[in-house]
C-alpha cells in the first residue's frame, strides 16, 4: 500500500440492503454477524419511535444493559423473557428498530447504510442464497461518509487514542495518527529526559505486553506507546547525561539542562517551530481536500496562515541573528500571509464596515495565537529543567547522607529510592499532560477545522442454541 493511501481513512461505500420480505430477518442476522455494515436508523415507518414486542419484554426484565446476541432462527419472545435471556431480547429489539426503518415496496424491503468498499463483495456474497443483495449507491450530496481509520499494526493502534480523544477525523482529511504519535513521544522524552526513568518505562511496556499485572490487562494494547515514550526518554537522558539524576554514570552528550538552560530553551522553541510547520502542511492538505484550492489558499490554517507563521519566524530569527536580508524576507512573507488571510476573512464576513472590523480582530487574534503557540513550546525546556532539578535534589540528598556513616548509607538508599519514585511518578504525569496539551492546542488546532463522525458497524453475534417455548 502506498503512503498516500495509508494516510487516508478507509474508503467507504454507500449501500442499499435489499431483500424479500420473508427473508429480511435472516438477511439482517447475517449482516449483524458479519459486523461490517452501518445501517441507517431512519426511515418512513409509521411505527417509528414505538417499542416493539422484544423491547417491551426487555424493559420488563429490568436487567443491566446486556451484550446483545441473536438467535439464528426466530425465537419465542415469551420463552426468552421467561428464562431471562436479556441478551437475545436485546438483539431482537435491535432487529425491530431496523424493521421499522425499512422501506417496503410490495414483497421487497430495503435499508440503506455504509460499508467499507473493500468488504462490499464478500458481504454481498453472504446474502445471495437468501435472495438478498447489497447494492452500491452514489454518494448523496452534502453527506460525508463515516470515518474508519486504518489499523496497520500494534504501534498504529496504540497511537490511535491520541487522535480519537481529540475528535473524529473528517472523512476527506488525512489520518494524522502516525505523525501525532511520534510528535507526542518526542515531546514527552524531551521533558522526561532520564535514561534510568526511561528504562523503567520500557520495563513497564514489556510487562503490559506480557499481560501483567492482570488488573491492567485492558491497557495491553498501549505497550508500544509506553515503549516509545520510554525510548525517547532514554535518548534524551543520554543527551542530558541523566541516569536517575545527575549521577555521573553517563557523560553529557549534548547539554546538561541545569548548566545551560538557555540552550535547552532555544532547542525547545526550534522543535516547536518544526512541529508547527508540519501541522501547517497537514492543514493545507486538509483544507484543499475539504474545499479546494481557494479554501487551502485563504484559510488561517492553510497557505495564508503558514505564510504568516513562516514570515514571523523569519522576522524573529533575522532579528536574533542581526541578519538584515532574512528579516526583510520574513517581513515580505508575513505581509503576503496577512493579505491572503485578510482577503479570506473579509469575504467570509460579508464585507462592509462590520466585516472590516471583524477581519481586523481576527487577524490580530491569528498573529497573537501564532506567537503564543510558538512560545508555548518553551514548556518542553521548562519541564525538562524541572525533571533535572528534582533529580539533582534527590542525588544531592543521597550523596550527603552517604558520607554520614553506616546509618547514613541506609538513609541514602531510602532517599534515592523514594525520591526517584516520587520524581518518576510526578514528572511522568506532568510530561504526559503537557505533551497532550501541546498536541491538542498547538498542533491539532491547525490540522483540523471540522469533525467527522465515526463508523459504527452493526455487529451482534449469532447464537445457534435454541430456547424451548
Amino acid at each position: 500500500m502506498r503512503w498516500s493511501e495509508a494516510a487516508k481513512p478507509v474508503p467507504m461505500q454507500r449501500v442499499a440492503i435489499i431483500a424479500p420480505r420473508e427473508a429480511l430477518r435472516e438477511t439482517l442476522v447475517r449482516l449483524a454477524d458479519a459486523g461490517c455494515v452501518e445501517i441507517d436508523r431512519s426511515g418512513g415507518g409509521s411505527r417509528q419511535g414505538e417499542r416493539g414486542p422484544a423491547a417491551r419484554r426487555l424493559q420488563r426484565l429490568r436487567a443491566e444493559p446486556p451484550r446483545a446476541a441473536l438467535s439464528a432462527a426466530p425465537p419465542d419472545l415469551d420463552a426468552l423473557e421467561r428464562e431471562g435471556h436479556a441478551d437475545l431480547l436485546a438483539g431482537e429489539a435491535q432487529l425491530e428498530e431496523h424493521f421499522v426503518s425499512a422501506v417496503r415496496r410490495g414483497n421487497v424491503v430495503a435499508l440503506a447504510g455504509w460499508c467499507p468498499a473493500a468488504q462490499v463483495p464478500a458481504t454481498a456474497a453472504r446474502l445471495v442464497d437468501l435472495g438478498g443483495v447489497l447494492v452500491p449507491l452514489a454518494l448523496p450530496r452534502g453527506v460525508d461518509p463515516p470515518t474508519l481509520l486504518r489499523s496497520s499494526g500494534p504501534v498504529h493502534r496504540s497511537f490511535t487514542p491520541l487522535v480519537r480523544t481529540y475528535g473524529t477525523v473528517p472523512y476527506v482529511d488525512v489520518d494524522p495518527t502516525w505523525p501525532a504519535g511520534i510528535a507526542y513521544v518526542v515531546m514527552f522524552g524531551m521533558m522526561f529526559g532520564d535514561a534510568g526513568h526511561g528504562a523503567l518505562l520500557l520495563l513497564m511496556a514489556l510487562l503490559l505486553r506480557s499481560g501483567r499485572p492482570r488488573r491492567l490487562v485492558q491497557l495491553r494494547a498501549m505497550w508500544p506507546f509506553v515503549a516509545g515514550a520510554g525510548g525517547t526518554s532514554m535518548a534524551f537522558g543520554f543527551a542530558y547525561g541523566e541516569f536517575f539524576g545527575p549521577t555521573k554514570v553517563l557523560p553529557v552528550l549534548w547539554v546538561a539542562p541545569l548548566d545551560h538552560p538557555q540552550r535547552l530553551l532555544t532547542a525547545a522553541v526550534a522543535v516547536g517551530v518544526v512541529l508547527l510547520a508540519l501541522a501547517y502542511v497537514a492543514g493545507i492538505v486538509n483544507r484543499w481536500r475539504e474545499g479546494g484550492p481557494a479554501r487551502a489558499l485563504y484559510a488561517i490554517s492553510g497557505v495564508a496562515g503558514s505564510a504568516l507563521f513562516l514570515g514571523m519566524a523569519g522576522l524573529a530569527t533575522g532579528g536574533y541573528l542581526h541578519h538584515t536580508l532574512l528579516t526583510l524576507t520574513g517581513a515580505v512573507i508575513a505581509a503576503g500571509g496577512l493579505v491572503l488571510a485578510a482577503s479570506g476573512l473579509f469575504a467570509a464576513s460579508g464585507g462592509g464596515v462590520s466585516g472590516a472590523m471583524q477581519t481586523t480582530i481576527q487577524l490580530f487574534d491569528a498573529v497573537v495565537r501564532i506567537f503564543s503557540n510558538t512560545v508555548s513550546f518553551a514548556r518542553l525546556a521548562a519541564f525538562g529543567l524541572t525533571h533535572a532539578a528534582l533529580g539533582d535534589i534527590v542525588w544531592g540528598g543521597t550523596t550527603a547522607l552517604a558520607h554520614a556513616g553506616p546509618g547514613g548509607l541506609i538513609g541514602a538508599a531510602a532517599v534515592f529510592t523514594v525520591g526517584n519514585a516520587l520524581a518518576f511518578s510526578l514528572e511522568a504525569l506532568v510530561a504526559g499532560v503537557q505533551a497532550l496539551r501541546l498536541e491538542f492546542y498547538e498542533l491539532f488546532s491547525r490540522v483540523f477545522e471540522t469533525w467527522g463522525r465515526p463508523f459504527r458497524p452493526w455487529h451482534v453475534s449469532t447464537q445457534r442454541t435454541e430456547v424451548a417455548p
